[in-house]
């Protein structure tokens, strides 16, 4: 009977050091996402400086080149714009994604909707650049998110995990 107990109070600790780990890695993921991003737009507004193909074609290869949540939002913009303009599919493919990015960094990038495929090369590569500086504070942001929390969330789980295997015991 003994040893059960400590077998659940063992699982018990793992378990909420697991979720402390869980809720700690998300500030990593949004980073990581946000750099990933960033480097996809940069691809984005090479594409249209030099190549001029069209946008659906340039997420395509953007999708196929990024991580798998980034990419799904390339791609959905993509399949979108056989229905919708290019703004509309873009607005709609941030809003429908699976991704660890907050609400203002998602709203920071339906910014790039209001001149894609509106305007001229030159528009849009403005609005690639505006929307590429408004990244660089959120990444700031995550990277002091991410030194702040990540340690936190991680020893929190932990801790809680030990304060009730203690009052169990």
């Amino acid at each position: 009977m003994q040893l059960i107990k400590y077998f659940i109070l063992f699982l018990i600790l793992v378990s909420s050091s697991l979720i402390g780990r869980f809720l700690s890695k998300r500030y990593l993921y949004r980073l990581e996402e946000l750099e990933e991003m960033n480097s996809a737009l940069n691809v984005f507004k090479s594409k249209i400086k030099f190549t001029y193909e069209p946008i659906p074609e340039i997420f395509k290869e953007i999708s196929e080149n990024t991580n798998k949540n980034i990419g799904n939002i390339f791609l959905s913009a993509k399949e979108k714009m056989k229905y919708n303009n290019a703004n509309i599919a873009w607005e709609s493919a941030l809003k429908e994604s699976n991704t660890n990015l907050k609400e203002e960094d998602k709203q920071i990038l339906k910014n790039l909707s209001k001149m894609l495929g509106q305007t001229d090369s030159e528009g849009q590569i403005s609005q690639i650049e505006i929307t590429q500086n408004f990244l660089e504070t959120q990444i700031k942001d995550a990277q002091q998110e991410k030194q702040k929390n990540e340690k936190l969330y991680s020893r929190l789980g932990t801790t809680i995990g030990l304060a009730i295997v203690i009052i169990l015991i």
